[in-house]
């Protein structure tokens, strides 16, 4: 029993972890992508599930329509207010940025469990969709950091993403089963199927996982009454499901994308991170490394470098990023793991 016991509270640790970054699962959703709508405080979906967002617009010193339009999509556990810091120096360089609760998450009715990968790509297709149409004359960007991540690189080999869009996505979840070893994959298993209901809340004593160097927003982080905390090993099962289709996408990524990582980051592995690069198209992809960079790049104190690189980036996708982490990435993807 003591290997399955070691798995479960890895797998404990690995759901708190991503809890402090941000039952049952329920059955994956198929159909037809549905129509979207929103009033001020949530997009509305064509099953009626609202998905509550904040929206940060350029102000009146931008002539014109926004320079770009950007869905942002938060991290497992965490919520709209994933944003805040870096939303407002989007939008003062003319970006206008709506970031929503996914489903399972933030405000939203089913908070807790676990909607389904296909499910959650066909949100925010939707979603982008209508965002296209309010704003006709933007650049579309699908911005996504660790699950919100994995969401948009799965979505976007789908029929039904949106055509045109770029893609900026942090450090996305691709630690997927095939990363796993046998005892791992085992008892994940065991803990989603037996089990789905228990919670996984803290990691186990003498662990010690630095998300970002911002502590002040970490302490917001865990404060936040949005933060989900007790989170069910069946989400879990869901997550590692949706981490298998992002790195299964990567090979077939169709879009203009930049990828960003960064070198402290403790939560998804280098050598996950490194296969995934590895497998995306070179042609679409640009990839960007932060040495000093953690899990939350743009909560971290040093957050301008990386998001002065995707001001850039999104005005000029195939110059060079200004901090040449683009260059750093080279040889990030030559070392061993």
């Amino acid at each position: 029993m003591l290997p399955m016991v070691s798995t479960l509270r890895l797998l404990s640790r690995r759901a708190a972890l991503l809890a402090a970054v941000a039952g049952t699962v329920a059955a994956k959703a198929h159909g037809e992508t549905p129509v979207a709508e929103l009033d001020a405080e949530a997009f509305i979906l064509g099953d009626g599930t609202r998905l509550p967002y904040r929206a940060w617009l350029p102000g009146a010193r931008w002539n014109g329509p926004p320079d770009a339009v950007i869905l942002a999509l938060h991290g497992f556990n965490d919520s709209r207010d994933a944003w805040e810091l870096p939303a407002p120096i989007f939008a003062h360089a003319g970006m206008a940025v709506y970031a929503c609760d996914q489903r399972g998450f933030g405000g939203t009715a089913a908070r807790g469990s676990w909607e389904g990968s296909d499910r959650m790509q066909r949100d925010a297709a939707s979603i982008a969709t209508l965002l296209r149409a309010r704003h006709p004359g933007s650049r579309l960007v699908l911005m996504g950091e660790s699950m919100g991540g994995a969401v948009l690189l799965a979505m976007a080999a789908r029929d039904f993403a949106p055509p045109d869009a770029q893609y900026v996505l942090l450090a996305p979840a691709v630690w997927g089963r095939a990363g796993m070893n046998l005892i791992y994959r085992t008892g994940l298993w065991f803990a989603a199927n037996l089990v789905p209901n228990l919670s996984a809340t803290r990691p186990p004593p003498g662990v010690r996982i630095v998300p970002t160097d911002n502590m002040d927003a970490l302490i917001s982080l865990s404060r936040n009454p949005l933060t989900v905390r007790n989170t069910r090993f069946g989400s879990i099962a869901g997550l590692v499901d949706l981490m298998d289709d992002a790195l299964a996408a990567a090979a077939h990524f169709p879009a203009t994308g930049l990828f960003l990582y960064g070198g402290e980051d403790m939560l998804i592995p280098k050598a996950a991170t490194r296969a995934t690069w590895r497998a995306l198209p070179n042609a679409q992809a640009t990839r960007a490394f932060y040495r000093n960079g953690h899990h939350l790049l743009l909560r971290d104190r040093g957050r301008i470098i990386p998001i002065n690189d995707i001001i850039a980036w999104i005005r000029a996708p195939q110059s060079p990023l200004p901090s040449g982490a683009d260059q750093a990435a080279n040889a990030f993807l030559s070392a061993d793991g």
